[in-house]
């Protein structure tokens, strides 16, 4: 299955799309004033321990105190210990290694553990471990066993620490990942060596963009990396020679004038990923709600009428919008829990048809889910892992005029509202005029339709009321001024 890889570089930030069989699956953008902070290390200091919650604040260095719960404590443990409460463990003034696992989102810090891990290409190092893992993506007993052997043969015998056996590895050769050992070992003691920086300090920050694509994102499927700076073609050609060998013959420098993510409609995708509706080939739709709680997706037949029947048609859509569901969720970078309406289907058979299909396209998706079954209100509950801001919250700000609402009072609503303020303030002060400043909507309506309305509340108080428009203001905003 044919994929590829385009690589899109300004001075101010490194965008990168990821597409299979042509259509964009991911999108990944970094800025330079704002890199993710995920795999960071840093020398931390405790700032406050809360036993109530079983959690620190850390101070890292960051705008926010970051997180950290005692399930993401390590400590080696004997036979038999029972693990210790966090107040046993974390005192205030405590310096301490830590390494963030999600970045900050929205008003949360970020998340920290203390059990350190940074990835090569073909392996994880677990510096503080002893075993070998090897990926859950890499299915077959045989198989399995087999890597693990190949990694214990290749382990120098002073070796300490534990390590993962990325999907990668099934095609590595040996001297790949002979390399990788080296690497994630010398890389470990630059680290420990920065340790005794004073509190809080970084001690190592990871890849940016362009080199993560090398060691994070490319795959056996991956055809060719397409990369529209010279500059930045140089280094990942560098960095392949030194630490990805298998990758370098698929790197390509795209210099021609029409720039890469147009000719391959990238700007497009990611103008309807910013929408909140998404259609699908039949005729039918997607309705996609992110709040800050969870994400809400709602499947619509809309225009498409089946060939046989309603539930013919309602199967096939469906099945369409699990796939488009499963490519949005990544496209869009969604996480946490996310609520599926599908369209009610009486069928058992269909609705496990559906199922299959929506876990068979999360199947290609690297980051983890979970998909339940469907509930008795004909929903399909999922989780997705979350690690960083979503596209839209990279890309976006809350609007100022709804304040994230998507809806704004009406005009006639604001009117209402001006009425009564005005009757407050006449109870409350002696004014000799009341002059209201709103925008032209609702100046426009008191002149109109509400002219009625206004003229009662000036006889009502004896006073005048004079209308003045605000082009500034948005339509919910206004002043009422006491002259």
């Amino acid at each position: 299955m044919s994929e590829e890889i385009l690589v899109n570089v300004t001075p101010q930030e490194t965008r990168v799309a990821v597409l299979h069989l042509g259509a964009v699956q991911e999108l990944h953008i970094e800025r330079a004033q704002c890199r993710g902070l995920v795999s960071n290390i840093y020398m931390g200091r405790v700032v406050r321990v809360l036993p109530g919650m079983q959690s620190a604040f850390i101070d890292v260095g960051l705008e926010r105190a970051a997180f950290l719960h005692v399930a993401d404590i390590w400590e080696e443990r004997r036979n038999g210990e029972p693990e210790r409460p966090i107040e046993q463990i974390l005192h205030e003034g405590q310096n301490l290694m830590v390494q963030v696992i999600k970045d900050p989102i929205g008003t949360k810090g970020a998340r920290l553990s203390t059990q350190i891990s940074f990835a090569g290409r073909y392996l994880v190092y677990l510096p503080q471990e002893t075993h070998i893992g090897i990926s859950q993506k890499i299915e077959g007993e045989e198989e399995r066993e087999l890597l693990r052997k190949r990694l214990h043969q290749l382990m120098p015998a002073d070796v300490t620490g534990g390590f993962i056996v990325r999907t990668m590895a099934e095609t590595a050769e040996d001297v790949e990942m002979q390399a990788d050992i080296d690497y994630l070992r010398r890389l470990w003691s630059s680290i420990q060596s920065r340790g005794n920086c004073a509190a809080p300090c970084l001690l190592y920050q990871d890849l940016g963009l362009s080199l993560r694509v090398l060691r994070d994102f490319v795959n056996r499927d991956t055809t060719r990396i397409l990369i529209d700076s010279r500059e930045t073609y140089q280094r990942m050609v560098e960095f392949a020679k030194s630490y990805t060998h298998a990758v370098h013959d698929k790197l390509q420098h795209y210099g021609a004038d029409r720039p890469l993510f147009d000719l391959h409609a990238i700007e497009d995708e990611i103008a309807k990923a910013l929408g909140q509706r998404v259609d699908l080939k039949s005729g039918g739709y997607l309705i996609i709600d992110q709040t800050e709680a969870l994400t809400t997706v709602d499947v619509n037949t809309g225009g498409f009428v089946g060939a046989r029947n309603f539930d013919d048609t309602i199967f096939k859509t469906n099945l369409e919008a699990a796939q488009a569901i499963a490519r949005q969720l990544r496209l869009r970078n969604l996480g946490g829990i996310i609520i599926i309406d599908f369209i009610d289907m009486d069928n058992a058979e269909h609705q496990g048809a559906v199922l299959t299909e929506l876990k068979k396209a999360l199947a290609r998706d690297p980051t983890r889910s979970t998909v339940s079954a469907f509930s008795a209100l004909g929903l399909v509950e999922m989780t997705r892992k979350r690690t960083r801001e979503s596209l839209a919250h990279v890309l976006c700000e809350t609007c100022p005029t709804c304040t994230g609402r998507g809806e704004i009072r009406t005009a006639q609503t604001v009117c209402y509202d001006v009425l009564r303020e005005i009757l407050r303030e006449a109870r409350q002060f002696t004014a000799r005029e009341y002059r209201i400043v709103a925008a032209q909507s609702v100046i426009d309506l008191f002149l109109d339709e509400e002219s009625g309305s206004l003229a009662q509340l000036i006889d009502f108080i004896g006073k005048p009321v004079s209308l003045q428009v605000e082009t500034t203001y948005p339509q919910e905003q206004y002043d009422i001024i006491l002259l």
